[in-house]
């Protein structure tokens, strides 16, 4: 317990009081040096998160758990999910259980929404054993590029530009998702944030197909990240509109919509996907979370 605090007031849904989302935004950026008030230039935060937080007296937030809706494709079936996201406890205030009782009132909260999967990303799996997470195996697939004869050209887009960031947005609205085995089917928030956070990350409208590719290049690799709209082309097109001829493709999530088979690859990162309510059995080959809609 830490001397000299008084228990700090709980609050939920608290995202339309401004000042209430400053002070998370501050609380994010002093914990992980990010910036999430970069989404008021996207149209503001996802309005499906449910915030739970504790404020002191003074208003500063100093502790959060976020619970957001996240449906996802898994074997051909849309699944209603909830992805759990934006959890920091003040250094002062740690040791008091704040963060614990955080996590089990969201994870409460979106039971009784009927959410049929969790998921979350982090870097210490143990902490949420506990409450019935378990981590998620991610593979990318890797292999030689297909023959791609240029056809059509892609246009760069930037999130600079006003009708650049309109057209990415109408786009990731009505996607198709990525993979029928394992894909979002809508979080366009978090595909613009990863899109500003990561410099690297190049955005090219496929305009013959009106889909956007998110890719990057890595001296002989390309390493396809997502596709969003309507019609996903299959790799060849791809790499023919992108005007590339790698040595060797990544793709980062399953590639069954590509026309294309690569090798399973276990991804290695800082983080871990961990998942909460479905068996093992319901996820058919290898998955992969795209990092576009890392949260």
């Amino acid at each position: 317990m830490t001397a000299g605090l008084a228990h700090p007031a709980f609050r939920q849904d608290y995202f339309g009081d401004p000042a209430a989302w400053s002070a998370l935004v501050a609380l994010l950026q002093d914990t992980f040096d990010i910036n999430v008030g970069i989404q008021h230039r996207f149209g503001g935060p996802d309005p499906t998160s449910m915030p739970f937080g504790n404020f002191d007296a003074d208003g500063t937030c100093v502790a959060n758990f976020s619970a957001f809706s996240m449906p996802v494709m898994i074997g051909g079936r849309s699944v209603k999910a909830a992805g759990f996201q934006s959890g920091a406890v003040r250094p002062q205030w740690r040791g008091r259980g704040l963060y614990r009782d955080l996590m089990k009132r969201a994870f409460a909260w979106s039971d009784a929404q009927g959410f049929e999967l969790g998921l979350l990303l982090t870097d210490k799996p143990a902490l949420y054993e506990p409450y019935g997470f378990r981590v998620l195996p991610q593979y990318r697939l890797v292999g030689s590029p297909p023959e791609a004869k240029p056809w059509t050209t892609a246009r760069r887009l930037s999130l600079e530009n006003d009708a650049d960031i309109a057209l990415l947005k109408k786009l990731l609205r009505n996607r198709t998702p990525v993979s029928e085995r394992f894909a979002v089917l809508s979080q366009m928030e978090m595909f613009l944030l990863n899109s500003f956070f990561d410099g690297d990350v190049r955005l090219d409208h496929l305009e013959v197909f009106d889909a956007v590719a998110a890719w990057k290049e890595d001296g002989g690799t390309v390493k396809l990240l997502d596709i969003a709209g309507r019609t996903i082309p299959p790799l060849s097109d791809i790499l023919a509109a992108l005007n590339v001829t790698p040595d060797r493709i990544e793709v980062c999530f399953p590639p069954d919509r590509l026309d294309w088979q690569g090798t399973p690859e276990v991804y290695s990162s800082g983080t871990s996907l961990m998942i909460r309510g479905l068996p093992a059995d319901a996820f058919n080959g290898p998955v992969m979370l795209s990092p576009m809609a890392e949260f």
